[in-house]
Order: structure tokens, then C-alpha cells, then sequence
């Protein structure tokens, strides 16, 4: 890439304006405003190098920022002329946002976590014929898959799944540190 002359970005005062005020607001992600920075120094006429040394990021989010950019204000040409600072916000934010990244799917669906923690708190091991009092990942894992809620899991993820890798609760708690009513029943709800 070396060589190649950068691409130039050329803003309208709405795109400024837009940018320039995401870049203000108080509870924009940092990596949005990098973004935003990105764009308004190429929109200056600044080269990659120069955007990567001013906000201290790399000369290729540099690159790849102002490219999604151009690539944009392209496909923008020709519609976008009637466009109000609404719509140049929502198509700009939208542009700046990360975009789905590949990767393996789900293992588990949520309705098949919900059951193994509703199984967990529903009842005792012991009531499932299961020689312990309270509930333990390998058996949490164990019942689930005996009543067919999933066909393999390990206790690993299910540990995982029940101290904080799943779901969170008001106020940011996990599914297993919820307080549980006076008087349920005993089990991960409480003991994991």
C-alpha cells in the first residue's frame, strides 16, 4: 500500500457539522469518535501518516476509516440531496459503527441457557436423583443434557455460563448472583 495516494474525502458543511458534533457528544463509543476524528483531519486533507501520529492510532485504521468513508459518500451521490442533519446522522453513525464480523455461531440459544438455570433453581439435586445437595457444574451439565435441554455441554461452560458469561441482570449481575427469594430452594442460584 505503500505509494498509493490517499483517498480524497470532501465534506459538506452537514457531513462537518455531523461529525463534528459526534465527536462532542458526551456518550460517544471512543472508537466512534476516532472515527469521526479520522474522517474530519482527511476531510483537512491530512495523509494517513499524519491523521495516525495526530490521534495516536495506526496508519491502517487511518486508511480503512477514510476508504469505508469515500466508499460512502459514492454510493451517497445523487440521493443524498435532500437529506436533513437527521438522516446525515443515522447514515453517518451507520458508517462508523463496527460491522458483523464471521465467526462460529451460538453453541447454545437462550432459551436452552434459560432452562439449565431454571433447572438449577427450580429444584434440588437430590429431587433429579442425584446423590449431592447442592447443585455443581458436572451435574448441572449431566441433567441438562438427561433431559434433553441441549446434547452435549460441559460443566466448564455451564461454570462459565452461571458466574458471569451469561445473560446479566439488572444492575449488571449475572443470572447466578441474583438474590434468590426467602425460602426457595437451594441450589446454583445461591451456591455458585
Amino acid at each position: 500500500m505503500e505509494g498509493r495516494q490517499a483517498r480524497p474525502i470532501v465534506l459538506s458543511q452537514m457531513q462537518r457539522e455531523v461529525l463534528e458534533g459526534m465527536v462532542r457528544q458526551r456518550h460517544c463509543p471512543q472508537a466512534i469518535a476516532v472515527r469521526a476524528r479520522v474522517v474530519l483531519l482527511a476531510g483537512h486533507g491530512l495523509e494517513n501518516a499524519r491523521i495516525a501520529r495526530q490521534l495516536g492510532c495506526d496508519r491502517d485504521l487511518a486508511r480503512r476509516w477514510r476508504g469505508r468513508f469515500a466508499d460512502a459518500q459514492q454510493r451517497w451521490a445523487g440521493q443524498s440531496q435532500d437529506w436533513d442533519g437527521e438522516v446525515w446522522t443515522e447514515k453517518i453513525a451507520e458508517i462508523l459503527e463496527d460491522r458483523e464480523r464471521c465467526g462460529a455461531p451460538a453453541t447454545f440459544t437462550p432459551e436452552q441457557l434459560c432452562q439449565i438455570v431454571a433447572l438449577a433453581c427450580e429444584k434440588r439435586p437430590e429431587e433429579c436423583g442425584r446423590p449431592v445437595t447442592h447443585w455443581t457444574a458436572r451435574e448441572l451439565a449431566d441433567e441438562a443434557v438427561h433431559r434433553r435441554i441441549v446434547l452435549s455441554i460441559s460443566p466448564r461452560h455451564v461454570g462459565r455460563f452461571l458466574k458471569g458469561g451469561g445473560p446479566a441482570a439488572p444492575g449488571g449481575a449475572s443470572l447466578a448472583q441474583q438474590p434468590r427469594p426467602a425460602g426457595g430452594p437451594v441450589g446454583v442460584c445461591a451456591a455458585v
